[in-house]
């Protein structure tokens, strides 16, 4: 199994209970195939740039180790997902 790096920016006008649940979604998604190794909130932050008329966005950054297979069934996810911003995934050479 690799190890990954996934940031998500989620929308910043939702409750503090729905981006937990949010969060455990994206979890459970990688513990079904993979292994989270940590889930860092980063929390509120500015965004650089306007995206969707949004100014801030709540950062997330998933650490995990899965198979290949497993980041596009994650980032098809993400996308569909209306809360989500914007995301990246990287795989760490470590």
């Amino acid at each position: 199994m690799n190890k990954y790096e996934s940031i998500v920016i989620i929308k910043s006008g939702l409750e503090e209970t729905a981006i937990k649940a949010l969060i455990q979604k994206f979890s459970d998604l990688i513990n079904n195939d993979g292994e989270v190794v940590s889930v860092e909130e980063i929390g509120l932050k500015r965004l650089a740039y306007e995206i969707n008329k949004q100014k801030e966005g709540y950062y997330v950054i998933f650490k995990f180790a899965a198979k290949p297979t497993l980041i596009a069934e994650l980032e098809r996810v993400y996308r569909i997902a209306d809360e989500v911003l914007k995301f990246i995934t990287i795989k760490n050479e470590e």
